[in-house]
């Protein structure tokens, strides 16, 4: 079989993620199923009764489970254990020197599909994609990404290491089986960089998301008579990234599809009057001891504006939570601030 980097990028590749029993994973996609059969109806009949009202319906993403970046989480109760959090794995403690030596933990186990067949967030597809770059780029991967945090002005995003010495790093929080709030036990993170093993701030997070925003709709702005500096990425790529593959899933949405490592919902409105899904593109996080979200909402450029110069990129809102406990559920947060701003905006 051929595994490319969309596949990887798309979590399509079949490569495993924490569980190794892939009967186990069969199961849980298979309960999964059922859950969102059983719901479907429900759901299509209160929407169409809300749409009978012409009410919206703002709360639209009710999680059923959520990803959290590496970790399916469900919103949190003290003292519940996600099945993810109990595979060994998740708890590494052995560090490796480079990304090229963590492939070892997975390069001779069995793909659980055929590249490219179905959809399995993996941890691990992104740890292989991190030597793809090192290999390509002819440098550690580490040093790669910390150049590019230090291009995009995020100069608190750091390597997520033990040994060094980072000014304001955070404790991280779990409950315990009784239910009790105790220290996130140590983990090192030298097997998955790529996939979660970089500390971050809210402002760092907010940079990043604004730079893809500005690379977004930067060639939206034709007529700035070369006043406008080009994007950290190309527009073409951007939107690349932010639209949905086929065969891909989102837990942690329910009307997102998985794009190239972002969540993306598609701008759709079905009756007039009645519930209008705004375009964004999301992710949320998860580690031991942590969890995050960063959404970005683009604004609906108008072209009147954009053609008199009235209006620059990036242009939209950009929504990042981050917190220091393990397990919660932060997506829907993020799309209802990020809605209380876009109307404040219209408002005006």
């Amino acid at each position: 079989v051929a595994i490319t980097t969309r596949l990887l990028v798309s979590h399509l590749s079949g490569i495993r993620h924490y569980e190794k029993d892939i009967t186990k994973v069969k199961e849980e996609k298979e309960k999964a199923n059922r859950a969102l059969k059983l719901t479907k109806p429900y759901q299509d009949k209160e929407q169409k009764e809300k749409e009978g009202k012409g009410i919206e319906k703002t709360d639209s993403v009710k999680p059923r489970k959520e990803h959290e970046g590496e970790v399916k989480s469900q919103n949190s109760k003290p003292g519940r254990r996600d099945k993810e959090f109990e595979q060994e794995e998740y708890y590494l403690k052995e560090k490796f020197e480079s990304v090229i030596e963590s492939l070892k933990i997975f390069k001779n186990d069995p793909l659980f599909f055929k590249p490219g067949d179905q959809f399995l967030y993996s941890t691990y597809g992104f740890t292989l994609l991190s030597a793809v770059v090192e290999r390509v780029s002819g440098q550690k991967f580490t040093d790669y990404m910390l150049k590019m945090f230090r291009d995009l002005d995020m100069l608190s995003t750091v390597l997520d290491d033990n040994e060094a010495m980072i000014y304001n790093r955070a404790r991280c929080y779990v409950y315990n089986k009784k239910g009790r709030l105790v220290n996130a036990p140590y983990v090192d993170n030298s097997y998955k960089w790529a996939g979660g093993g970089f500390l971050s701030s809210v402002g760092d997070l907010l940079k990043f998301g604004n730079a893809l925003l500005y690379s977004y709709q930067a060639g939206q702005f034709k007529n700035t008579n070369g006043k406008l500096l080009p994007g950290y990425l190309k527009p073409d790529t951007v939107t690349m990234m932010w639209t949905p593959v086929p065969k891909t899933e989102v837990s942690w949405d329910r009307d997102g599809k998985y794009a190239m490592a972002w969540a993306v919902v598609e701008k759709k409105q079905q009756y007039g009057c009645c519930r209008q899904q705004r375009h964004y593109a999301s992710h949320t996080g998860g580690a031991v001891g942590a969890s995050s979200v960063l959404l970005i909402l683009p604004e609906e450029l108008d072209s009147e504006a954009i053609d008199a110069g009235l209006v620059a990129p990036p242009r939209g809102v950009v929504v990042s939570i981050i917190c220091n406990m393990q397990s919660v559920s932060l997506n829907s947060t993020a799309l209802k601030i990020a809605r209380e701003f876009d109307k404040e905006k219209w408002a005006q």
